[in-house]
């Protein structure tokens, strides 16, 4: 694909990855419109897009399982962020009947396929017509497109009505929304008083005492100056993240409770998640190589020193859950 071409296509996916930064603000004059700052950080990702896609963990079917055990009713879910349509799937095929809706998807994630079978029905919107193309068709699951931002009423338009909504899940996105114009959006859409918010990050892999010894200072010294400021509550596992909601039933707070996500990769694909990072992409605009010849021959050494050229990478995993009550 010409670089033209990528460059139109990353973009769309990261409005489909991070649809939150597209959020409407409102002027003086209460119209809509752009959090440039927060348009602007989506911006680093378009170079890394594809690689993203690529080595994403997918998230484990424990964490989708006790978020829809926290919820009464499962009728209705708002997935901001879904990827093409991965979680999803997974959610509607349990033993649940709901409507799940996914507003603007992520990447190639995996909770549009978890919550589609968990949930009966599924929407899912999107502002790319392209990345809607390679959602996968199932038979409780619908798509549709979206404008990159949305007043109050072209959400009730694509969602539903006031507190209808189950469940508002988000996958590793939550820290670069607009948190206040956000939530209230959730509260508005959520069930009251029980309907429920799960938003959940994954922090930086495991591979072996080896490799992460390698990979410690290239994430904690040489990465650092060019990460986001957003990216500390993801290093914090979203302990800090403000969350003004009610603790789940069977729960004394709001998390993060923790899981863990797998995959399998070779040092190739190790490499490619390493590039995929805004940090790197950030680097390199700035003419600096994070990945030197001298890291790469020390990642290589430890990938290497146990004979297995395919490891399991973990990716802890850290959910912030919560209720609406009655606001």
């Amino acid at each position: 694909m010409e670089a033209s071409k990528f460059a139109t296509l990353s973009k769309r996916l990261i409005r489909i990855l991070h649809p939150q930064l597209f959020l409407p603000h409102k002027d003086k004059k209460n119209k809509p419109t752009k959090n440039k700052k927060e348009e602007e950080m989506a911006e680093l990702f378009i170079k890394q897009a594809k690689q993203y896609a690529k080595t994403r963990p997918n998230y484990p079917q424990e964490l989708f399982q006790f978020i829809a055990s926290k919820t009464p009713t499962h009728d209705l879910v708002w997935d901001v962020g879904t990827g093409s349509g991965q979680a999803a799937r997974s959610v509607s095929s349990l033993i649940y009947p709901p409507l799940f809706l996914s507003l603007n998807n992520v990447l190639i994630d995996a909770s549009f396929f978890q919550l589609a079978g968990i949930y009966k029905n599924v929407v899912g919107t999107d502002t790319s017509l392209k990345q809607l193309e390679f959602a996968p068709k199932l038979p409780n699951v619908r798509y549709q497109h979206t404008p990159p931002v949305m007043s109050m009423a072209e959400l009730e338009q694509t969602l539903s009505t006031q507190s209808s909504v189950d469940l508002v899940t988000i996958a590793q996105a939550m820290h670069w929304f607009d948190l206040p114009a956000f939530y209230q959006q959730v509260k508005w859409a959520l069930k009251k008083p029980h309907g429920v918010i799960a938003a959940w990050c994954y922090t930086i892999p495991e591979v072996n005492d080896s490799v992460d010894s390698v990979f410690n200072p290239f994430y904690y010294v040489d990465s650092d100056p060019y990460w986001e400021p957003q990216r500390k509550l993801v290093d914090d596992k979203y302990m800090s993240i403000d969350f003004p909601f009610e603790p789940v039933e069977g729960t004394d707070h709001t998390g993060p409770f923790n899981f863990v996500a797998e995959k399998l990769m070779d040092l190739d694909e190790y490499f490619t998640y390493l590039r995929s990072w805004s940090a790197y992409e950030t680097a390199k605009a700035k003419g600096v190589e994070l990945l030197r010849d001298d890291v790469i021959e020390n990642f290589k050494r430890a990938w290497n020193e146990d004979g297995h050229g395919r490891k399991v990478v973990k990716f802890p995993v850290h959910l912030k859950i919560g209720k609406v009550g009655n606001v």
